[in-house]
């Protein structure tokens, strides 16, 4: 079973999630571990996947991987997937993926389980394991390799651990885009604002708020323990949807999967959606001033008290003992 994981990259860095992808890929094949990357600059650091297992590094970097939307990428990881010669495709389970994967798993008649959360071997089937009805069930579905099956993994569901093998080898991809492919493109690309914050899904300290804070100025207290602690921000649904703060920082069932070391919820009530973003973090702090919000049935640490004067204490001594 050779496996093929669509990874991604900031400039030609791979991100963790790709780290994290050929771990669960070495986990379960009994072949070679290949990997993708698309866009400008895909192959700068490419080789650095064998540190994780990867044999093949295929790279496409034609300004159509980034200019034009879906069509030119599901014809990348068409190509990818016959150069490999893969019964298996990983990729992020990431909505701006869904679209390629969904194209390209038509065109080869596959299948395709999102959400994957484990994976495991038995016999000549593979099993995925995927959280359903907002994560208060697991479903196992088994996959029979044959024609490529794709599989879209959430973030930090698996650990990233290097295999200590050689240096990837990194091939060129010979793509071929049609006229139709570029019925759409991107005509503006508008950058967000630099925080200085790392990345929420890769953060290894993430402090989120929720519906509790009041209005949009209570983030500025997230923001500040976030700084202190060198974390990333995230909010509930509730919040983004009320316009507090963006929704690309949303955290739940319909937002970004993230399992840090040390998660911090303040005035999140902890509704089922949101659970399923964030119970796989390590460790669970929430501060709540009810001390029956469902958020402390997963917490490692409960705070029951008002965050407006619980959250500056706190940054009054992280920064004391900081300093």
């Amino acid at each position: 079973m050779d496996i093929l994981v669509l990874g991604d990259h900031e400039r030609g860095t791979p991100k963790k999630i790709t780290h994290q992808l050929l771990t669960a890929a070495r986990g379960i094949a009994d072949g070679a571990v290949h990997a993708l990357l698309l866009g400008p600059d895909a192959g700068a650091h490419a080789e650095q996947l064998g540190a994780y297992g990867a044999a093949t590094a295929y790279v496409w970097e034609h300004p159509d991987a980034q200019d034009y939307a879906t069509e030119p990428q599901t014809a990348a990881l068409l190509a990818a997937v016959e150069a490999s010669g893969a019964q298996v495709v990983l990729y992020p389970g990431d909505p701006l993926l869904s679209d390629v994967v969904a194209r390209a798993a038509v065109r080869l008649g596959a299948g395709v389980v999102t959400d994957v959360t484990d994976l495991e071997r038995a016999d000549d089937a593979l099993v995925a394991t995927k959280p359903i009805f907002g994560g208060d069930m697991t479903s196992r579905c088994q996959v029979t390799p044959g024609r490529a099956q794709f599989l879209g993994i959430k973030a930090n569901a698996f650990a990233d651990e290097e295999a200590g093998g050689s240096p990837a080898d990194v091939v060129p991809l010979e793509v071929t885009v049609a006229d139709e492919a570029r019925r759409a493109r991107v005509v503006e690309v508008v950058e967000a604002e630099a925080t200085g914050r790392p990345e929420m899904t890769e953060a290894p300290i993430v402090v989120a708020g929720g519906r509790g804070l009041g209005d949009a100025e209570g983030f500025e207290l997230i923001e500040q323990l976030a700084d202190v602690l060198g974390g990333a921000v995230g909010a509930s649904r509730a919040a983004t949807d009320a316009g507090w703060y963006p929704h690309q920082h949303q955290i739940g069932q319909t937002g970004k999967t993230i399992s840090p070391q040390l998660y911090i919820g303040a005035g999140i009530s902890g509704a089922i959606q949101h659970r399923a973003g964030m119970q796989t973090s390590q460790t669970i702090v929430a501060i709540n001033k009810d001390p029956e919000a469902p958020i402390f049935s997963i917490a490692d640490l409960g705070v029951v008290g008002d965050l407006k004067q619980v959250i500056p204490a706190l940054v009054a001594e992280v920064e004391k003992r900081g300093s």
